[in-house]
């Protein structure tokens, strides 16, 4: 799968990933493909894990969305986002929406994070949305990247050096993730 994780100190943002895709057993390096698992849409930076085909899928889906519908700054808006996508993404793009038999709502597939001005932010395959306050991870690196950035956020002197010791920690103990960590940061603003 992957390691990707966001990260906030003072008024610094960081999202980052490593750079491994996986077919199954199959490794391919970043020499050997250009795909990216961290994008950027409007003023934000949205990261995804999961299968090969949820990038582009979401990149483009998102992009189909007007600026009144993809509000990406806020848990409402997140929420209303996703909620307008899920029938785009059944229709248009062909999702399985069933995980498991007991499945208390149609699953979206994803679990990505976003990063912008106004926070880090988690959506989840049912549509959950999560506000971040100092940093988070997903994918098959998670635990890993979770346990680095807690244990340096204190020492850290920014949220780009937070960010870039979980995915380093996601690299060098998962088998699904590999360097190098690409890192994006940029400012956080205080919501009025």
């Amino acid at each position: 799968m992957s390691t990707v994780v966001v990260a906030r100190k003072g008024t610094t943002l960081a999202i980052a990933s490593d750079s491994l895709i996986t077919f199954g057993e199959m490794r391919l390096p970043p020499a050997y493909e250009a795909n990216d698992k961290l994008f950027a849409i409007a003023d934000s930076w949205v990261g995804a894990v999961g299968s090969t085909a949820h990038l582009p899928v979401l990149r483009q889906a998102l992009s189909s969305l007007t600026p009144e519908e993809r509000q990406l700054d806020s848990r409402e808006g997140l929420f209303d986002t996703f909620l307008q996508l899920h029938p785009k993404l059944k229709d248009r793009f062909f999702m399985n929406t069933k995980e498991h038999d007991s499945d208390p709502y149609e699953s979206s597939q994803y679990s990505i994070l976003v990063a912008n001005a106004q926070g880090i932010f988690g959506v989840e395959s049912y549509r959950e949305v999560f506000e971040f306050q100092r940093f988070w991870a997903i994918g098959s690196g998670r635990r890993f990247a979770l346990g680095a950035m807690h244990a340096v956020y204190d020492k850290a002197r920014s949220a780009a050096e937070i960010a870039e010791a979980g995915v380093l920690a996601g690299c060098e103990f998962d088998t699904s993730s590999a360097g190098p960590a690409r890192v994006h940061t940029f400012k956080f603003k205080k919501r009025d």
